[in-house]
This record gives structure tokens, C-alpha cells and sequence, in this order.
């Protein structure tokens, strides 16, 4: 009877030992299943552009934005800083024929007005500080994206009243003139 027992135990105990590892390897096996995976697929190449732009000035820019959505039943908001870019320069296609003249070693040009050429958010250093959703709210997921929209939207406007304009033109001259003066002109005019 007590050999039996004895093995009648040994017979549970490797069972339970065999269905733990089992249970333990398919735990396992599941958790590396649901990670993601990576597949290695082809990069197709869509579009080459051709750009004649002279970016010649940067503003790097800081704001806080606080976006709230206010109904009667609750809020939901988002405050974030924004760390943002703005760049302007010139666009060398919107430049003339008539917009260049040169007799000897005179060069004079009508260079086109400066633009903004890009604004964007530093994705690395934006950073959402707070997010609420009210207690009878659905989470809006699309609140940060227009919070980071309306931010870059400000970071424009600002760069504009700071004078980025100005400084780009300033710059374009100034890169330009060197231009032409290694090229070998003696006297460069700005109309």
C-alpha cells in the first residue's frame, strides 16, 4: 500500500511538473508571438522634386498650448509645449528673366520676396504635459493633433512677428552678394 502511495505521488508530481513547464513554455511562446514583429519590406521611392528654394534663416521656438474641449456634461484637455522650427528663404524659380541683369562686372538683381518655407514641431522635444478626459467624456484622440497644429500655426505667426521676413531677405542678400562676388563680380545691386 505505502509503495503504492509512494509512487502514486512521484506519478502526480511529474505530472504537475510537466504541465507547469508546458504551461510556463506556451506562456512564453504566446508573450513572443503578441511582440511586434518587423518585416522586412521594400522602400519604394514615389517622387523626386527638384527645389530651388535658399532657406537662409532658422527660428527655433518654445510655447505652451493648452487646447480644452468644453461641453456641459465635461472637458477634455491637453496642454503641451511645443518646441517648434520655423525656416524662410527665397524661391529661386519665382526669379525672372528680367529679374538679372549684368554689363561687365555688374550684377544687378530683383531677388523674390522671402517666405516661410517650413515650419514643424521637434517631435523629440514637444512633450504633452497634461491630458484630461472628463468623467462623461470618450477620450478625443484628436485633440493632441490639433493642439500640435494650432501650435505650429502660432510658431508661424510669431516668426513673422519677430521679423523672420526681414532676416531672410537680409541673409539671401548677403549669401547671394557672396555668390557673385567669388564668382568674380566686382560690384553686386540689390533692387
Amino acid at each position: 500500500m505505502f509503495k503504492r502511495l509512494a509512487i502514486a505521488v512521484v506519478a502526480i508530481v511529474f505530472v504537475l511538473v510537466f504541465a507547469l513547464l508546458t504551461a510556463f513554455y506556451l506562456h512564453r511562446a504566446s508573450l513572443s508571438q503578441n511582440a511586434p514583429q518587423v518585416q522586412n519590406t521594400s522602400t519604394l521611392l514615389k517622387q523626386v522634386q527638384t527645389l530651388s528654394e535658399l532657406v537662409t534663416v532658422k527660428y527655433v521656438f518654445e510655447k505652451l498650448v493648452i487646447l480644452e474641449d468644453v461641453k456641459w456634461y465635461g472637458e477634455n484637455r491637453v496642454m503641451l509645449i511645443a518646441h517648434g522650427i520655423v525656416k524662410a528663404g527665397i524661391d529661386f524659380q519665382k526669379l525672372g528673366t528680367n529679374d538679372v541683369e549684368v554689363v561687365q562686372k555688374k550684377v544687378s538683381i530683383k531677388l523674390p520676396p522671402p517666405q516661410i518655407t517650413d515650419a514643424y514641431l521637434d517631435d523629440k522635444k514637444t512633450q504633452v504635459l497634461e491630458r484630461a478626459t472628463g468623467l462623461m467624456r470618450s477620450f478625443d484622440r484628436d485633440l493632441e493633433q490639433n493642439a500640435r497644429r494650432q501650435a505650429v500655426d502660432d510658431l508661424k505667426r510669431a516668426a513673422r512677428i519677430n521679423g523672420i521676413l526681414k532676416d531672410a531677405e537680409e541673409r539671401a542678400r548677403l549669401q547671394v552678394g557672396n555668390l557673385f562676388r567669388q564668382l568674380g563680380f566686382t560690384e553686386v545691386e540689390f533692387r
